[in-house]
């Protein structure tokens, strides 16, 4: 579809969604809106595929990783022979 059909198109809905609402069919009023956001790209449905950076490939790579303060050294581990141990 060219952007000019699909503008005539939301326009037409638009229409009929308004129509809709003030007859009180709000079920048809909601899936007119619904398809108008559709043909908007605002569904929100999935999210929008991008295309990553160079250097960035792979599942998860867009969540930042979180990362110890520098400095920091992981405390040792205790002993599993301790006294008193039961």
């Amino acid at each position: 579809m060219s952007l000019s059909a699909i503008s005539r198109k939301i326009a037409e809905l638009e229409k009929r969604m308004l129509a809709a609402a003030e007859a009180e069919d709000f079920e048809l009023a909601a899936r007119l809106r619904n398809e108008i956001a559709a043909l908007r790209g605002e569904d929100g449905g999935a999210p929008a595929v991008r295309k990553p950076p160079p250097g960035e490939m792979g599942l998860g790579t867009h969540i930042p990783v979180v990362a110890p303060p520098k400095g920091w050294t992981p405390p040792k581990k205790p002993d599993p022979m301790t006294r008193g141990r039961k």
